[in-house]
C-alpha cells in the first residue's frame, strides 16, 4: 500500500473541508460585525479554517505519491482515515469556541464532547451532547447542520466529484464509501456519477428549503433543517426539535423528504430523466414502502387513545395518531432522528416497532443508515429459499431482485455483514453496561450510533442527550458511528493483518 498516496489524498480532502468552512465563517463574520444580530464565533472558524487548509496544503504538496492511481487498499485506507480526519478537523470550531469564549463558556468544553459532536454530524447520526442547543451561535448551529449535509452524500464522494486528479482510482473510493451492498454506477466515469448524485442531492435540498420557507420558517432554520432531512441526520436548531414549530405543514414536508432521502438516489436521478415507473419496478423500493406503511398503521393504531400510567398521551383523534406515528416511523426508519413526540411514553408495541426499524434503516444508495432495506430483503428471500430447499432438495432456487439472480458472493457478504453488525452490537452493549449504564440505555445508545439514528432509549431517549455518557463511552460510540456510516467492512478491513501484507 502506498502510504504517500494515502496522505496526499487526505490532504486533498482537508483542502475541500477548509473550503466548506468558509460558509459558517461568513455567517460568523456577519454576526460579528452586527453584534445586535446575535452571538458570533468568528475567531473559532478563522483559526479552524486556517489550520485545516494549512495541514491540507502541506500534505498535498510535500507528500508526493510515486503513482497516480488508487488501488483497493489505498481506497479503504483513505475512506476510513478520511472520515476520522475530517471529523477531527471538523471538531476544531467547537474546540476553539471554548478557547475564545468570553463571558459565556462554550457547552463543548472537552475534546471527547467536540469529537463526538463532529463525528455525529458528518456521519449523519444526530446524537448530541448538548443540553441547550439554542445557546450556540448561529454560525455553530449552521456548522452542525452543514456537516450533516456534507456527510450525507459523503465527503469522499464530494472529493471524487470535484477533484478530477483522482481519475480512475476514484472508483475505489466510491465503492468503499458509498452506502449499501451494491454500488449503482450511473455513468462509465465515476467522477461524473458522483457529480450526478450530488446534483440530485442539491436539487432536492433546494426544493425542500423553499417549501419550508412557505411554512413560516426563517431561511436559516429552513436551510439547517433541510440539511438534517436530506442527509437523514437530525440535528435541529431548536431544543424541542421539530416539535418546536408545532406545524402540521412543516411536519408533512419533512416527513415526505425523509421518505425521499431514505430512497436510493439512483432512482431519483432516473425519475428526473423521465423514468418515474422505475420506482415501482425496483424490488427494494416496494419492500421499503411496505415496511413503512405497515409500521405506520400499527404504530398509529397502537397510540390512538392510549393512556400512560402517569398521563394521557394527547392523541384523541385518528389524525393526530397518524400524524405523529407517521413522522416517527419515517424519522427512525430513515435514521433521521427528528422528533415531534417522546416515543418512550408510547405503548410497548410501538417502542418495539421503532427499535426494530432502527436496524432496518433506509435503502441502499440512500443517505439513510442502518443495515439497509435491501439486506433484510435478501435475508428474507434467502430464508424462504432454504425452507423450500428442505421440501425440494434437488430444486434450483436462486434469489432474485429486480428480475436478476443475486450472486452467491453477494448473499455471503450480506450474511457476514449481518453477523458482524449483531455481534458488534452485542459486544458494545456489554461494554457500555460495564461503564455504569443500565441495559436499556446501553443497548439504546449502541444501536442509535451504529445505525446513525441519534435518539435511542433510556437515558439517551428522544428528549435526552449523550452528555452524561463517560468520556471513554463517547469515544466508543464515536467509533460505532464510523462503523455504521462506512458499513463495518470498510473499517474492519484495516484491522486485518493480511491487509498490511505486501
Amino acid at each position: 500500500m502506498s502510504r504517500k498516496l494515502v496522505f496526499h489524498t487526505l490532504g486533498n480532502l482537508l483542502i475541500c473541508l477548509s473550503g466548506t468552512m468558509l460558509l459558517p465563517l461568513g455567517i460568523a463574520a456577519y454576526y460579528y460585525f452586527n453584534p445586535d444580530a446575535g452571538e458570533s464565533n468568528l475567531p473559532a472558524f478563522v483559526y479552524a479554517t486556517i489550520i485545516t487548509l494549512t495541514v491540507g496544503l502541506i500534505l498535498r504538496f510535500t507528500v508526493k505519491p510515486p503513482e497516480p492511481d488508487l488501488g483497493i487498499r489505498e481506497g479503504f485506507a483513505i475512506v476510513t482515515l478520511g472520515w476520522v480526519v475530517v471529523a477531527l478537523f471538523g471538531s476544531f470550531p467547537y474546540l476553539f469556541a471554548d478557547v475564545f469564549a468570553a463571558d459565556n463558556r462554550s457547552p463543548l468544553t472537552e475534546f471527547a464532547f467536540c469529537y463526538f459532536e463532529s463525528m455525529s454530524g458528518f456521519s449523519t447520526t444526530g446524537a448530541t451532547v448538548l443540553t441547550e442547543i439554542e445557546s450556540l451561535s448561529k454560525a455553530m448551529l449552521f456548522w452542525r447542520s452543514f456537516s450533516h449535509w456534507l456527510g450525507g452524500m459523503g465527503i469522499v464522494v464530494l472529493a471524487v466529484a470535484i477533484l478530477p486528479m483522482l481519475g480512475v482510482g476514484g472508483m475505489q473510493l466510491f465503492r468503499a464509501e458509498a452506502p449499501g451492498p451494491q454500488t449503482d454506477r450511473l455513468t462509465p466515469r465515476i467522477a461524473q456519477t458522483a457529480k450526478l448524485l450530488w446534483g440530485v442531492y442539491i436539487l432536492l435540498s433546494a426544493v425542500e428549503t423553499v417549501l419550508l420557507l412557505f411554512g413560516g420558517m426563517t431561511l436559516f432554520d429552513a436551510l439547517c433543517h433541510t440539511f438534517g432531512t436530506m442527509a437523514t441526520g437530525g440535528f435541529s436548531t431548536k431544543n424541542d426539535s421539530i416539535a418546536h414549530f408545532n406545524s402540521v405543514y412543516i411536519e408533512t414536508v419533512i416527513t415526505v423528504f425523509m421518505f425521499i432521502a431514505g430512497t436510493n438516489f439512483a432512482l431519483h436521478y432516473r425519475a428526473l430523466r423521465g423514468d418515474v415507473k422505475g420506482y415501482f419496478k425496483d424490488t427494494e423500493f416496494r419492500f421499503y414502502c411496505v415496511v413503512i406503511l405497515i409500521s405506520i398503521l400499527l404504530v398509529s393504531w397502537n397510540i390512538f387513545r392510549f393512556e400512560h400510567i402517569d398521563e394521557k398521551v394527547p392523541y384523541d383523534s385518528v389524525w393526530d395518531s397518524i400524524r405523529h406515528g407517521a413522522f416517527q416511523v419515517l424519522s427512525i426508519t430513515t435514521t433521521t432522528g427528528y422528533g415531534t413526540a417522546d416515543f418512550e411514553m408510547w405503548p410497548a408495541l410501538s417502542q418495539f416497532i421503532l427499535v426494530t426499524l432502527m436496524f432496518y434503516g433506509g435503502c441502499a444508495g440512500s443517505t439513510g443508515g442502518g443495515m439497509k432495506q435491501l439486506r433484510f430483503l435478501l435475508l428474507i428471500k434467502q430464508s424462504g429459499a432454504e425452507i423450500k430447499r428442505l421440501i425440494f432438495p434437488h430444486a434450483v432456487l436462486p434469489v432474485r431482485v429486480n428480475d436478476r439472480v443475486v450472486p452467491s458472493e453477494v448473499l455471503t457478504h450480506v450474511l457476514g455483514f449481518f453477523f458482524f453488525f449483531i455481534g458488534i452490537f452485542a459486544i458494545v452493549t456489554c461494554i457500555m453496561a460495564t461503564l455504569g449504564l443500565d441495559l436499556i440505555t446501553a443497548a439504546g445508545c449502541t444501536i442509535a450510533t451504529m445505525g446513525n439514528i441519534g435518539p435511542g432509549l433510556g437515558d439517551v431517549g428522544p428528549i435526552d442527550n449523550y452528555a452524561d455518557i463517560p468520556s471513554i463511552g463517547k469515544f466508543i460510540l464515536t467509533f460505532c458511528m464510523l462503523l455504521g456510516r462506512l458499513e463495518i467492512y470498510t473499517v474492519l478491513i484495516l484491522f486485518s493483518p493480511n491487509y498490511w501484507k505486501k
